[in-house]
């Protein structure tokens, strides 16, 4: 078994503590949060012990779960660090670069493990595609959500679309060489609504749209490569794959496109591929648990969450820059 302590009950922290008391495996040790009122409430509603500090319930655990505002990451990760114990943070991982810096080395130091909360990896969507997903051309986000006050402590960018650019990188492999962006900040201090154009080393361009302004929820990815063209739907947990072929494949539906000129034939099939039957973040919990107790790979690295910050605040930087346009 392995003893878990909660970090952060707040909305999302909540939705882990119940995930938390389920998996098998996991014993759920109790949570600490900084409104003693509110975690008293929630202690009674879900028969979990609430710890009054922090630091004794880092003591009480083998493993934390760090699911708190983004200013406080930095401070709980170091704080587990210190005293050798496993720890999964939602994402981002940090508010900076050096604070991300500083997190990656020292638990790589401690041999310590660490997993990052981008639960779209997990997702039914990409799930059912990531192994098709083989040489992106051109790939097309839109991350659209209605206002909510929660989360507006960062940019979108940190906030929303930093889910898209982990997955992007996770996709296209390759190295970063221009970066444009262009964003408005209308309700809070920094930018509600970006835009952002990613150009990488070996041709592939991303076009990523985010904002929390919507009058509806969208979560949308489209990947196209040669031949094929790969559609993500994560809110609606499906996804769809085109593919121009030479010849039909199998049983999947096509039809004929006849070139008059060449005087050949190609056949575009439609396959939409079963999504797993999964809970997204009860699957990156139970990841982080079998990392730790039975050796299996991290599925989102603190250096993959290092990655997606490092470009997310780029991204910010460029949208400080009159001329919205930054050479990586």
């Amino acid at each position: 078994m392995l003893k878990v302590g909660l970090i952060g009950a707040g909305h999302l922290g909540k939705i882990h503590l119940k995930l938390l008391k389920s998996i098998d495996e996991i014993d759920l040790v109790g949570f600490y949060d900084s409104d003693c009122d509110s975690a008293k409430q929630i202690s009674e509603k879900f028969e979990v012990p609430f710890f009054k500090k922090a630091d004794e319930l880092i003591e009480a655990a083998q493993a934390l779960d760090i699911v708190t505002p983004t200013p406080f990451h930095y401070q709980y990760a170091m704080n587990c660090i210190a005293k050798g114990k496993h720890f999964f943070i939602e994402k981002p991982i940090a508010q900076n670069s050096s604070e991300a810096t500083e997190i990656c080395e020292l638990a790589k130091k401690k041999n310590l493990i660490g997993q990052i909360g981008h639960v779209e990896r997990f997702n039914p969507a990409f799930l059912s595609v990531k192994d098709k997903i083989t040489q992106p051309l051109f790939i097309e986000t839109h991350r659209l959500a209605q206002f909510n006050p929660r989360g507006t402590d960062v940019s979108v960018v940190l906030d929303l679309m930093i889910h898209d650019l982990d997955l992007i990188l996770k996709a296209v492999n390759d190295e970063i060489v221009d970066i444009q962006a262009s964003g408005v900040a209308l309700i809070s201090q920094e930018a509600d609504i970006v835009n952002a154009r990613l150009s990488f080393k070996k041709g592939c361009v991303a076009n990523i749209t985010a904002s929390r302004l919507s009058v509806k929820n969208m979560r949308k990815m489209r990947i196209f490569q040669p031949s094929a063209y790969l559609s993500l739907d994560f809110l609606g947990r499906k996804s769809e794959i085109v593919r121009l072929t030479d010849e039909p494949i199998g049983e999947t539906p096509s039809f004929e496109i006849k070139n008059k000129q060449e005087e050949t034939i190609k056949y575009i099939s439609f396959d939409i591929p079963t999504p797993p039957e999964v809970n997204a973040i009860e699957m990156e919990l139970k990841a982080f648990k079998n990392s730790i107790l039975h050796n299996a790979p991290v599925q989102v690295s603190l250096e993959d969450g290092k990655d997606a910050l490092d470009l997310a605040l780029k991204i910010n930087k460029v949208l400080s820059n009159s001329h919205a346009q930054a050479i990586v």
